[in-house]
């Protein structure tokens, strides 16, 4: 390689060839001065003056040379500089506490030449955090500035000074392309018919055809309308294909499809309504169509009428403003009656649990499956930590009972230490594993019933080996009296166990007034003939004096929100059963003209617990899923922590008014 005219090529000159010639005539000398050939003298003063002539050109070039490498030095940092300040990025430095140093010209373009910018960095962006990278360290951010998306490199520079180097990147296509082609990826759905049966039945046969085409016509035309594709799989299931842009069109538009189908009226007696499904968001084609599936499982058991739309981060819900219509038939009940007993054949041992803090539905419920449990000549034990003060007087009709074990009521650790593997795990009453009574439990179970009658959330009993949800049901006990009534023919409930499930039925249907059909006296008959005595059942609900003062204080202090939503507070010091008397409450503001729904906040152990009712006008389940709770369209309720009374008032009002200006309620 040619080194001459270079910095590397002078060096070598001037420093490697005299000192490589040097050698040759200090030897040459020697060899001159042991031969004597006579020239001995010449060859000393030819040493020294080769010697002298070397540390001259020493001297005479390290000068030039340093020189040039100044000149250079000098030459390169204008250089550098010259191309910091004309490179299109913007690049500027800033001391450690974030105030400017020095920017080049891209970088003062996007101050505008605004010296109130250019004083510190959180003048220009104030979506940076205030803590700047030290020395040796460097920071991404991303930041949205004056309609351009920026990627902010922070390196920080280590010296006598510290500072920090800021370089910004315009993102602004890379995003839009990225946005785009998430936008143009595919999600799967499925849209159901879900009462299609009850719908036909209602219409006269010459004009089944013609509604069946109707329907179909609205689901194309709608879907049609938003660039998807609806291929008809059975009479009254679709397959749905839309591209996630159109798809928020269509969440925008809140599946407007579920209330045009539900509008059809050409005699039927009963209005069609569509279960709709899509899974969004998956690696792969295959993922987004188990992500519809598992939707429209959980769309069908929370009552169907509804959209929901599911990702890898969750769901969300649309329309499930109505309630579902009760179904005469009880073939379902008997169908799970049977399954139920197979399943309970084949193991040794059950443990049955309820809710927390429960209620006469969910005790009543587990008496219910105790029987029949009993009724096998299996072993069975109900799994109750806390006994709640209205549950209690029930709970002791059956402790030193000697027709019932001691052991007919555990503990949730005494549950954990007696399962195994033959053991079989029943939950009445709660479809949330949080909400059961011993979460470890169901964690532990391989094998799981569930019964309930509150519509599925997003939390769900994964690994359920029997689930029998039903929301149009009043009450965990009615489920329960029906399949007592498929289970077994020598099968014989006490009176005490009647009076217990007959309870349970006139809790939650707050004495056969809300969400009271045709099977809930017909349950309420069965238990009835059992025995139940309905005097002693009513005695069991009178109140303790200083309950009944919670109440009506929580009554006067109601307040009316949007003139269709009472809010209240339910005191709870001196009471046993707080959250139970807040229930009570906000089921009697029910009976005051123009509210819509209740909603009563009550503080008991460092929790907010809200309970919401309603009577047919507004959904409230949808409002209490919101804020992490759930339950079903008239009554529903959620616990909050980590504020108090008044920010969770304030909470709920504010997710009331987002909700009805989303119209989503």
């Amino acid at each position: 390689m040619k080194n001459d005219g270079t910095i590397r090529g002078r060096i070598k000159r001037i420093f490697y060839w005299p000192f490589y010639v040097l050698p040759v005539v200090i030897g040459m000398t020697a060899v001159v001065c042991v031969t004597e050939s006579g020239a001995e003298a010449a060859a000393l003063v030819f040493a020294c003056l080769y010697t002298a002539f070397s540390l001259w050109w020493f001297l005479f070039w390290r000068k030039q040379l340093i020189r040039e490498i100044v000149d250079f030095a000098t030459s390169f940092d204008q250089l550098q500089k010259k191309q910091l300040e004309a490179i299109p990025i913007p690049y500027a430095l800033v001391d450690a506490k974030g105030d400017f140093l020095w920017m080049n010209r891209s970088f003062e373009k996007i101050t505008f030449d605004n010296p109130h910018y250019q004083q510190h960095l959180s003048n220009l962006f104030p979506e940076l955090p205030d803590c700047l990278p030290g020395e040796g360290e460097s920071r991404t951010e991303h930041i949205h500035f004056e309609g351009t998306d920026f990627r902010v490199e922070m390196q920080g520079i280590a010296g006598d000074t510290p500072m920090v180097s800021v370089c910004l990147f315009d993102e602004t296509d890379h995003l839009a392309a990225l946005a785009e082609m998430e936008d143009q990826k595919a999600a799967l759905g499925l849209v159901y018919v879900d009462n299609y049966e009850e719908v036909m039945g209602s219409t006269e046969q010459v004009r089944q055809s013609l509604l069946a085409a109707l329907i179909e016509r609205k689901i194309n035309k709608y879907f049609g309308g938003h660039q998807g594709i609806v291929r008809k799989m059975e009479k009254d299931k679709f397959f749905l294909l839309l591209k996630q842009k159109d798809l928020k069109k269509v969440e925008e538009e809140r599946f407007s499809v579920l209330d045009e189908v539900k509008a059809l009226n050409i005699g039927n007696e009963t209005a069609p309504t569509l279960s709709i499904s899509i899974g969004v968001g998956g690696e792969t084609y295959a993922r987004n169509g188990e992500y519809a599936r598992m939707a429209m499982d959980l769309a069908l058991g929370r009552g169907g009428d509804q959209a929901i739309v599911r990702d890898a981060e969750g769901n969300k819900y649309f329309g499930g403003k109505t309630q579902q219509k009760e179904t005469n038939t009880r073939v379902k009940a008997r169908v799970k009656a049977q399954a139920l007993k197979e399943l309970l054949a084949t193991k040794d041992q059950l443990l049955i649990m309820g809710h927390k803090m429960g209620d006469f539905d969910s005790f009543g419920a587990s008496i219910g499956i105790f029987r029949a449990v009993k009724t096998l000549g299996k072993k069975a034990h109900i799994v109750l930590d806390n006994v709640t003060s209205s549950v209690r007087p029930m709970k002791l009709r059956f402790d030193g009972n000697s027709e019932y074990p001691d052991d007919m009521f555990i503990s949730g650790e005494k549950a954990l230490s007696l399962w195994d593997e033959n053991t079989t795990v029943v939950l009445v009453d709660v479809n949330k594993p949080s909400y059961s009574e011993c979460p470890d439990l169901l964690k532990r179970a391989s094998s799981i019933v569930v019964l309930d009658h509150h519509r599925q959330g997003s939390e769900t009993v994964e690994r359920a080996t029997l689930s029998y949800i039903e929301p149009f049901a009043s009450s965990a006990c009615e489920m329960v009296a029906e399949i007592l009534q498929y289970f077994a023919d020598d099968l014989k409930l006490k009176p005490v166990e009647a009076e217990a499930l007959y309870a349970g039925i006139v809790v939650d249907t707050n004495n056969f007034v809300s969400k009271t059909g045709v099977r809930t006296f017909e349950a309420a008959a069965y238990l009835r003939r059992c025995g139940a005595d309905m005097t002693r059942v009513r005695k069991m609900f009178r109140e303790k004096m200083e309950d009944y003062r919670a109440k009506a204080e929580a009554l006067q202090g109601a307040e009316l929100f949007q003139d269709s939503f009472a809010l209240a507070v339910c005191p709870s010091e001196g009471l046993e059963s707080p959250m139970i008397v807040g229930a009570q409450a906000a089921n009697e503001l029910l009976d005051v003209i123009g509210v819509k729904a209740s909603i009563v906040f009550t503080k008991y152990e460092d929790k907010i617990y809200i309970s919401a009712r309603s009577i047919d006008e507004v959904n409230v389940q949808l409002i209490m899923e919101r804020l992490g709770g759930g339950g079903h369209l008239s009554t529903a309720g959620t616990q909050l922590t980590g504020c108090t009374v008044e920010e969770a008032k304030e909470l709920v009002k504010e997710t009331i008014l987002q909700m009805l200006e989303e119209g989503a309620i």
